[in-house]
């Protein structure tokens, strides 16, 4: 069930009566106060303005237009030309008893699905996945839910980095080892380590820096024994990042790894194509694209580096490939990837080029969502005291250690078990939520205390309100509920209203790949959840069965929405906290 959606068609349908033009935009909209109705039509003033006549007048022909019979209780003017809609309680009533069995609460799927490629994560895999690793790879995740939920077909791909003139001196590093009889899972245990190690060979042990670039030109050649050196720093790497992805409860797994590499076939065919068409031109011996659609104030254009000098290929040319690769064999009809925003204009530069080459149809979507940095209290990216990157792993760990101690000071009967289970879920969860709920595109403030309160739009806090409502159940001793739910108090019309909105706000999630708004809805569901905790009793001696049968009915509905909305975001729940 989407209102929003409903009332627009209601809407529209009197606005054409009325004589307005069929494209008119109802602007439907939530009401901000109860007393000026349920929702708003605010699309006659617009509407008015362009055919010059008075708002009012057009509103009145709409409104007499308008069948809302057994929707509306309500339907007035207000203002120069605004229409208010009171909804009717009975029809919410049925709307909301039918969430009672259903799965997806009341969330349809499309009928016409899409193929959706989302890349999110990418780690590098020289290195161990550190906090700036955390943002791409949870709102991909969390947006990815969101899209299967709908009913989308989504295609995983995470894009790892495991190419490139930095593995050489890896490989050169990694075979002294094994030469010396290390085991490579021993030498690889660390991966930071390892790199500091390798790097430090490369700057300053003498021959060093030429054997790397040897073992650069086997593996690009496809030498085998280099490339089972590679192989096995591979297959270690990836096992660090799926201990990660374990503990943030992601949804990657190995099978949505599309490496760097597994474009190398495709660059020279790139390269070869952009040539052919005209769109790269050879200049100081590397192939470049001039794009005059990014030109700057002076006219010159956006410089596009596709091969270098040398031969060698680039970020770019891996990305170009991408596209062909996700729209000619995967059948993307929209492409959605993730990184920081300084990777903005890389991406706009990529999207126009690749169109231009035919690599990417027009009625294929391209969305690059860029995110903000995660900041320290002191507004700078957030690092260790000493100025280090933070290791994901430890940040993970340590959430869980601090959420360990807020749950026992609270519960100090758990057993260690007990303890260690809901402290994973709670801590996990904080660190996903505290990121999750910020606007992607903004930088945001890193603080424990405030992401572990269970005051507050905050994890805890909705895992709490869902834990309060199994405890109702359980003192009910109730596992069943009825499938007649009668909305009569304000506070159960609110929450009628919100319950409802579900589909409309993971449609926002997917369309402009925002999980805070989710995160938002979540917190203000589990608010209203609190106030009508307090006005409607339900367990008390003196409530009537049908009474007591529908508020529990209704707190059923809640808690699948809360656990719904927060599996979507990959955070966990738990009956008891």
């Amino acid at each position: 069930m989407n209102i929003k959606q409903l009332l627009n068609e209601k809407v529209s349908q009197a606005m054409i009566a009325a004589g307005l033009p069929e494209d008119t935009n109802p602007a439907i909209s939530l009401s901000n106060r109860p007393q000026f109705g349920d929702y708003q039509a605010n699309g006659v003033m617009g509407a008015a303005k362009k055919l010059k006549t008075n708002p009012r007048e057009l509103a009145t022909k709409v409104v007499e237009h308008l069948n809302l019979s057994g929707i509306a209780d309500n339907v007035e003017l207000a203002g120069p030309g605004f229409i208010n809609i009171h909804l009717d309680k009975t029809w919410l009533s049925t709307q909301v008893s039918h969430l009672v069995s259903d799965d997806n609460i009341g969330v349809a799927k499309r009928e016409q699905p899409q193929n959706v490629v989302v890349d999110y994560s990418a780690p590098n895999l020289a290195k161990e996945m550190h906090v700036g690793h955390l943002r791409s790879t949870i709102i991909g995740d969390a947006v990815v839910r969101a899209l299967e939920f709908r009913g989308d077909k989504v295609i995983r791909q995470n894009h790892m980095g495991d190419w490139g003139t930095q593995f050489g001196m890896l490989l050169a590093h990694l075979s002294d080892k094994l030469a010396a009889n290390e085991v490579a899972e021993t030498a690889l245990s660390d991966l930071e380590n390892f790199y500091r190690e390798a790097k430090i060979r490369f700057d300053d042990e003498e021959g060093f820096a030429d054997r790397a670039r040897d073992y650069v030109v086997k593996l690009q050649g496809g030498d085998e024994e280099c490339g089972k050196l590679w192989q096995q720093f591979i297959d270690i790497s990836i096992a660090h990042s799926e201990e990660i992805y374990e503990k943030l409860n992601v949804t990657l797994a190995r099978k949505d790894i599309m490496g760097e590499s597994a474009y190398n076939p495709d660059l020279p065919k790139v390269i070869d194509e952009l040539m052919e068409k005209h769109i790269a031109v050879e200049d100081q011996g590397a192939r470049v694209v001039f794009i005059d659609e990014m030109a700057n104030k002076d006219g010159e254009p956006s410089v596009f580096i596709v091969q270098k000098s040398g031969g060698g290929y680039l970020y770019a040319t891996t990305d170009l490939s991408a596209c062909r690769y996700r729209v000619n064999q995967l059948k993307a009809d929209r492409i959605v990837i993730f990184t920081d925003a300084r990777q903005a204009l890389h991406f706009k530069q990529v999207e126009i080029v690749a169109r231009k080459a035919g690599f990417l149809p027009e009625n294929v979507g391209y969305d690059h969502c860029p995110f903000g940095m995660m900041m320290g209290d002191d507004g700078k990216p957030f690092k260790t005291r000493t100025g280090g990157t933070i290791k994901l792993a430890e940040l993970l760990d340590e959430a869980v250690t601090r959420a360990k101690e807020v749950i026992a000071e609270k519960n100090p009967d758990y057993s260690d078990e007990k303890l260690e289970e809901i402290a994973k879920k709670v801590g996990i969860g904080a660190v996903k939520f505290a990121d999750l709920s910020k606007n992607r595109t903004s930088d945001y403030i890193f603080n424990w205390k405030t992401m572990l309160s269970f005051e507050g739009a905050t994890a805890p806090y909705l895992q709490y309100a869902y834990s309060r409502i199994q405890s109702i159940f359980t003192k009910a001793n109730v596992s069943e509920f009825g499938q007649d739910i009668s909305i009569i108090e304000p506070q159960e019309k609110a929450l009628a209203l919100k319950l409802l909105q579900l589909e409309d706000v993971v449609d926002a999630v997917i369309s402009e790949c925002t999980p805070n708004l989710l995160c938002n809805y979540l917190y203000e569901l589990a608010s209203l959840y609190m106030s009508f905790y307090e006005a409607c009793p339900i367990l008390k001696d003196g409530i009537e069965e049908e009474v007591k049968a529908s508020r529990l009915a209704l707190c059923h509905v809640i808690s699948k929405t809360l656990k719904q909305g927060l599996e979507l975001l990959g955070i966990e729940v738990m009956e008891r906290m």
